[in-house]
């Protein structure tokens, strides 16, 4: 395992299967660069996982960008972010000899890599969006011609309304993106059922 900076403080675990694509962990609100690392083991045996750490402070717990409010986000400061973040995996991936990674992203860390996703879509080789919204109301007009997403949404979240979702989902297809969305009978948190979709998507892609 290393543990570097670049522009994020990020631990990197070393892939064992050369079969499989990287992951790139994002934590959400209050988590860090070892949050998802549990995850991502289970969910991509043998992957490299490459793990950073939001670089914005609320209240003293790592996000990936600002916000306003519960569901109100800074836009400018998410633009930023984003391409802070795509900047970090192109330099990570030059380091560390990676191929472009899928993005397994949580709460905030989900909205972050959906901005990467409208912003920098070279960055990514497509990703899970586990309770992701919309963060941006006006996003670039981005090509995602193919890119498989996985979004994976809670029926009784209450922090991503259910329309909040779905508009994120239609964005994406429109983008035209491969998308799979499920709404699971779940709140904000992650579930068993979760852990299986995302382990069974990741394994064919």
């Amino acid at each position: 395992m290393t543990t570097d900076t670049l522009s994020h403080v990020h631990r990197l675990v070393p892939g064992t299967d050369p079969n499989r694509r990287p992951v790139l962990l994002l934590h959400g609100t209050g988590g860090d660069e070892t949050d998802l690392l549990p995850l991502g083991r289970a969910v991509a045996p043998g992957a490299a996982l490459l793990s950073p750490r939001g670089a914005v402070l609320e209240h003293g717990r790592p996000r990936f960008f600002r916000r306003l409010a519960e569901g109100i986000f800074d836009e400018t400061d998410v633009r930023r972010r984003a391409h802070d973040l795509a900047d970090f995996v192109l330099a990570a991936r030059e380091r560390y000899r990676l191929d472009a990674p899928l993005a397994l992203g949580f709460s905030n860390g989900a909205n972050i890599a959906v901005a990467v996703l409208h912003l920098r879509p070279e960055a990514l080789a497509g990703a899970v969006l586990l309770r992701a919204m919309v963060p941006l109301t006006e996003p670039p007009v981005a090509r995602l011609d193919g890119l498989p997403v996985l979004l994976l949404s809670g029926s009784a979240d209450p922090i991503v309304p259910a329309e909040n979702a779905a508009r994120l989902a239609a964005r994406l297809v429109g983008a035209g993106a491969t998308l799979e969305h499920h709404v699971l009978p779940a709140g904000h948190g992650l579930t068993q059922a979760d852990l299986d979709l995302t382990t069974a998507w990741l394994a064919r892609h």
